[in-house]
């Protein structure tokens, strides 16, 4: 799952954060390990949120992005997860992924609040995923994730309700970090420009 999701969207965040150094943060004193690693984290934070948001689409097509092995260490296999009555027993495999995105996420909070603070276009071209990442995260937390009937989704209202609170606690720097947790290692974060 590690592999998939940084082929898949983790590569991408390894991408994003060397074309802005690139481009748009040439000559300003970053931490690029920081960055970089913490952008791979971003990407696999979304990919992950995908993968388990679209876990009972996918069984309906023919695929599932859980690992086998944890699955048979459950006594399950793909097929028990077409039944939604199963959900239970997939709980305590799936909780473990959700916490997994839930820190990835974090990584991604880090990363977008280590980026220059003038940037504002990129900073925000960052949150936005990250605060649709989080709160549906916290809506798969209490839903049946197996059962095709009730799809999870940030409705649109809710999504432009956070996009435009994003944009108004932006000058605010001590209320814009707390919009979502930090990692515990990135609370101490260096200046931003």
């Amino acid at each position: 799952m590690d592999d998939y999701t940084y082929r898949v969207a983790g590569c991408v965040g390894e991408f994003w954060t060397k074309m802005c150094r690139a481009h748009l943060f040439r000559t300003l004193p970053l931490d690029d390990s920081f960055l970089l690693a913490h952008g791979v984290r971003f990407g696999k934070g979304l990919q992950l949120v995908n993968i388990l948001r679209d876990l009972p689409v996918d069984l309906q097509n023919g695929r599932c992005y859980l690992p086998s092995a944890a699955l048979v260490g459950a006594g399950l296999n793909p097929a028990d997860l077409l039944e939604p009555a199963n959900e239970p027993r997939l709980r305590p495999i799936y909780d473990r992924f959700l916490a997994q995105a839930e820190d990835h996420l974090r990584a991604g909070w880090a990363y977008t609040n280590a980026l220059p603070r003038r940037a504002v276009r990129v900073c925000l071209a960052c949150a936005w995923p990250l605060l649709l990442g989080f709160r549906t995260v916290e809506m798969l937390r209490s839903a049946n994730v197996i059962d095709p009937r009730k799809r999870v989704k940030v409705s649109r209202p809710e999504l432009k309700r956070m996009m435009v609170r994003s944009v108004l606690l932006y000058p605010f720097p001590s209320a814009w970090r707390r919009m979502l947790p930090l990692p515990a290692e990135s609370h101490s974060s260096s200046s931003r420009f």
